[in-house]
């Protein structure tokens, strides 16, 4: 399925486009889209005075841009976590679920579903859920791809996205995991997991938006 404005926002959103720029390469892999498409709808986002964009420098929310994103988000994230906690969908199968849901969403039904489960803040990916108001807790911005070898951290969060989700759960990775980053190259950068004590080679396209916290 071809991703709409409201995917573009969120993924602007998750890749910290809230506080920070980010460049249409993030959204590319982030998507799974051409650069053309990206720049196509990075136009019309501007456009409607979602995001601003500074030519080689990046993409930003706005505010109305910050504040439609968080309110997405937040569906998507409630459906998410009940999926998994109230339905028992496997944590790496709930994406494509979410996305439909989301859309019938209204405010009062996202903040009934907010209080059943209990508030949450954060989905099982580890994203951020903003509250009713859009906000939200402050997510790391630094990528496994950017840490150095012999840095030791955690796993905070993965990008949203159902190929990287695929990825990451596969390689048995999961959120909260600790980790070492043992070597760096062109093709793969290494870890030790803690947990397990196994190594484990991380793509470093896919490194780009798995964050971590140090």
């Amino acid at each position: 399925m071809t991703p709409n404005k409201e995917d573009y926002l969120k993924m602007i959103f998750e890749l910290g486009g809230d506080t920070a720029l980010i460049s249409n390469k993030q959204i590319v892999v982030g998507l799974n889209v051409s650069a053309a498409s990206v720049s196509e709808m990075v136009t019309k986002l501007v456009e409607q005075h979602y995001v601003t964009h500074t030519p080689y420098q990046g993409i930003k929310l706005t505010a109305s841009g910050q504040s439609r994103a968080a309110a997405l988000v937040r569906n998507h994230r409630l459906w998410e976590v009940f999926l998994t906690e109230d339905l028992g969908y496997p944590v790496d199968n709930v994406h494509s679920e979410a996305e439909m849901l989301e859309h019938a969403m209204t405010p009062e039904m996202a903040d009934r579903m907010a209080k059943f489960l209990g508030n949450p803040k954060y989905c099982p990916h580890g994203g951020v859920i903003p509250d009713a108001d859009g906000h939200y807790l402050d997510q790391s911005r630094v990528t496994l791809s950017q840490v150095d070898v012999g840095t030791q951290g955690h796993i905070e969060r993965i990008v949203d996205e159902p190929g990287l989700i695929d990825y990451v759960f596969g390689l048995g990775l999961a959120i909260e995991d600790h980790f070492e980053v043992i070597a760096k190259s062109s093709s793969a950068i290494r870890i030790r997991q803690r947990e397990t004590g196994k190594e484990l080679d991380i793509d470093p396209v896919r490194a780009e938006h798995i964050f971590v916290e140090l």
